[in-house]
């Protein structure tokens, strides 16, 4: 299959100094050239840091993160402190620990709060839903306080009676297949089964023979371990949703003690940044890994700026919808604890104290941090029909002017250069995402010492923000703002016609989909910050 050709800005290193503060004398020249997707399949170690490697020289729509530290080989560079505002981070895991910011002003367990912050023995982040782990969705919220009359109730409640019978369907869907499952294992006589095994298999079972072509397509592309445990993630998935998520009668915030419409009523939470349970932390333990784990070490994936980032762990975001309090405090709490780059990788689309959050980010920009969000894994445009979809966090109060110039949105690509190259799960826009990166399929921490892959614009986000960080240790002098417009300007444009939603009938030039119209580069963000940062001077 051809593909139109794309003008590529790529720097290529010229002349390395070896010189830590020497210029870098790459010169950025224009390739002309029509880009040949990868025809075989990623190898094992491929596939790990697929975001690490380099469209031009490995076909694969990295983010040359391994030709940006040739770039940077013995220069000198410094810790930044990265916020993970998330779902809690197992601080516990081999590869995060040494990275894992301390705060060094407060005396362990002592029961003090000693640089009177108020956040009593906060040593390595602060978890502001203390031992609480599920939670409503945010227009759950808005219905059980009541019909007002107001257009955003009765959105609410149109959407929760579609989510409602969705969520229900579901539920017999996964109990159907949970079932098939159990009854093949029992007619195999034994719980590991492949695809032959199922096509051999002859059965009077009318269930087996259901789902049997379904299963061996399936089996095609994973084992029946993987199977079994995507059958039960999806199982629990709606389970969470009809137990919690959607359950009016359900109190999730009760277990935490504070009053979530008074931002004023600061004194909640707890220390323990993990959670009450270490698994419920899978989610933020992934992200920073994706950001920090250990490069190089051949066990997990490589994290973007492992040498030169300290993970301050902010636990704000439940198995449901986060309130806006908790982001808004965990900004706040992130940014006067010295964090110089926040993730978020989290969203929703009903906002009940939308301004507390607005006044955070705002915060955020005057003490010069650079705050990464993601987009959302709904792949629908967030600007269809020349309206913007409300979803938030954002920057820009729902399709107006930016409050501030310290906020980047990511969507998420995939490794397939061509028209799969869109995530087919990845919110985008034309106003409303800023840039792409990687968020499929990427291989990083989960808690407990184990590794997964897991993908979302959740994923795309610590991508980018990894290279945020990468830019601001080298570079410390450059703004939030700068940085944010130095990974825009410097990604790599793309212009070819791309699936939006995973639908091949439904295309648009990818360079439509965002504002930058771009992937994220790194080893291009190191030369375009270089250059600035001498400019500065």
């Amino acid at each position: 299959m051809k593909f139109r050709s794309i003008y590529l800005s790529l720097a290529l290193a010229l002349a390395l100094a070896s010189c830590g503060s020497s210029k870098i004398t790459a010169e950025p020249i224009a390739i002309k050239t029509t880009i040949t997707p990868k025809k075989a399949d990623l190898t094992d170690a491929q596939e790990k840091r697929w975001s690490d490697l380099d469209l031009v020289k490995d076909t694969i729509p990295g983010m040359s993160v391994d030709r940006a530290y040739e770039l940077l080989k013995g220069r000198k560079s410094k810790k930044v402190i990265v916020g993970i505002v998330d779902s809690g981070v197992d601080i516990n895991h081999p590869e995060l620990k040494p990275v894992v910011w301390t705060n060094t002003k407060e005396v362990a367990d002592n029961g003090i709060d000693d640089d009177k912050n108020g956040y009593i023995d906060d040593i390595h982040g602060w978890n502001f839903l203390g031992n609480a782990e599920h939670e409503n969705l945010e227009y759950v919220r808005i219905l059980k306080k009541g019909d007002d009359g107001s257009d955003t109730y009765k959105r609410a409640r149109a959407e929760y009676d579609k989510e409602m019978k969705e969520a229900q369907q579901g539920k017999m869907q996964m109990d159907f297949i949970t079932k098939a499952d159990q009854k093949i294992k029992a007619e195999l006589k034994k719980d590991s089964y492949t695809a032959d095994d199922l096509k051999n298999l002859k059965t009077t079972d009318q269930l087996i023979t259901m789902v049997k072509p379904q299963f061996i397509h399936l089996l095609g592309t994973m084992t029946s371990e993987e199977l079994a445990k995507e059958i039960q993630s999806g199982k629990e998935h709606y389970d969470n949703q009809l137990e919690y998520n959607l359950n009016e009668k359900f109190d999730g915030r009760k277990i935490v003690g504070d009053n979530p419409d008074d931002i004023t009523d600061t004194k909640y939470g707890n220390n323990n940044v993990i959670g009450p349970v270490a698994e419920g932390a899978k989610h933020g333990t992934h992200v920073a890994g994706i950001i920090a784990q250990t490069r190089g070490n051949g066990v997990g994936g490589d994290g973007i700026a492992s040498n030169n980032v300290e993970i301050m762990a902010v636990r704000a975001v439940p198995d449901g919808d986060e309130y806006d309090k908790d982001v808004a405090l965990g900004i706040r709490y992130a940014v006067d604890n010295g964090a110089k780059v926040i993730n978020g990788s989290f969203g929703k689309y009903y906002s009940t104290h939308s301004q507390w959050v607005y006044d955070a980010i705002k915060y955020a920009a005057e003490k010069d941090v650079l705050i990464v969000c993601a987009a959302g894994n709904e792949g629908m445009d967030l600007n269809a029909d020349g309206k913007t979809v409300e979803r938030y966090p954002n920057d820009s109060k729902v399709g107006g002017p930016e409050i501030s110039d310290n906020f980047l949105t990511i969507g998420a690509i995939s490794y397939n250069y061509g028209p799969e190259l869109l995530a087919n799960f990845s919110n985008y826009g034309k106003s409303e995402v800023d840039i792409f990166s990687p968020g499929v399929r990427i291989y990083a921490t989960t808690p407990n010492n184990s590794y997964e892959y897991l993908q979302g614009t959740s994923m795309a986000s610590p991508n980018a923000a990894g290279v945020a960080a990468l830019i601001r240790s080298y570079y410390p002098t450059l703004t939030a703002s700068q940085v944010k417009h130095i990974i825009m300007d410097s990604g790599i444009p793309v212009d070819i016609q791309v699936n939006l939603g995973g639908d091949p009938d439904d295309q648009r030039s990818f360079s439509e989909l965002s504002r930058s119209g771009k992937i994220v580069n790194a080893y291009n963000a190191i030369i375009l910050a270089d250059k600035i940062s001498r400019e500065k001077k």
